[in-house]
């Protein structure tokens, strides 16, 4: 069966370049973008609830953009003006960059990962006398917590945000020879939407372990797993899929 048509699980990228351009003129494919998925603030009065005082922390660690976004919109409704002294551990240069929409850069309160949480746990460890607030999505990987708790680092998790699924009505009446998921978010935002969905010749495409799961949990066909060693992005997963 040729592929003729794709739909990535992810919002279009924002400043027209992708690889995925590229593959649909090279390929005759149709490629579109729609997000399974995406996400909301936790309100004010709920956060509340949680009886973390923000104020009582000395560090923040920010793992993404969602995490600055939501950590800031939360101080400012609930009126809380974040200390000058406040540190700031992000995971990534872009995370940090981020960063200057909210507060002025100084090197000496901001610490800059390399992408991996292992490599940020080094200035982590640096300031281990610091009290850590960690905001974070309801579905967060236990992998963070895992680190910050085997280093004895005294911190607080905070659900600021929330991963939700998409309303895809309007896809009811589309069909796509391939699925491409990045998260089990995407399959279970696929099922919430069509929850008598069928595969039949449908090709399904899976980014990383615990989305490939996801797919056969939920008795699909997986029919291209990514990363490859040959094919460390989906996109050139792909590429070689429709080559075959």
């Amino acid at each position: 069966m040729k592929i003729k048509s794709i739909l990535i699980s992810q919002p279009a990228p924002s400043n027209g370049k992708s690889p995925y351009f590229e593959i649909a003129e090279k390929h005759k494919v149709k490629i579109d973008f729609r997000s399974f998925i995406h996400v909301e603030g936790v309100e004010a009065r709920e956060f509340r609830k949680e009886k973390i005082n923000i104020l009582d922390h000395t560090a923040v660690i920010l793992t993404s953009r969602n995490a600055v976004d939501h950590f800031f919109r939360l101080c400012e409704e609930m009126r809380i003006t974040v200390p000058d002294t406040m540190k700031y551990f992000c995971i990534s240069e872009s995370t940090a960059f981020y960063l200057q929409n909210y507060i002025v850069y100084r090197k000496r309160k901001v610490f800059v990962g390399n992408l991996r949480f292992e490599e940020l746990m080094d200035s982590i460890k640096k300031h281990k006398n610091e009290k850590f607030l960690l905001p974070c999505s309801d579905i967060q990987k236990s992998e963070i917590p895992d680190l910050l708790n085997q280093a004895n680092i005294n911190f607080t998790k905070a659900v600021m945000y929330r991963t939700v699924a998409s309303d895809l009505s309007d896809l009811k009446d589309i069909k796509y020879d391939m699925l491409v998921f990045f998260s089990p978010s995407g399959i279970e935002s696929l099922f919430k939407n069509f929850p008598d969905f069928t595969q039949d010749n449908t090709k399904i495409a899976a980014f990383g372990p615990t989305t490939a799961k996801a797919v056969k949990d939920h008795g699909l066909r997986l029919d291209l797993n990514a990363p490859l060693p040959n094919a460390p992005s989906m996109s050139m997963a792909i590429e070689q899929f429709l080559k075959k």
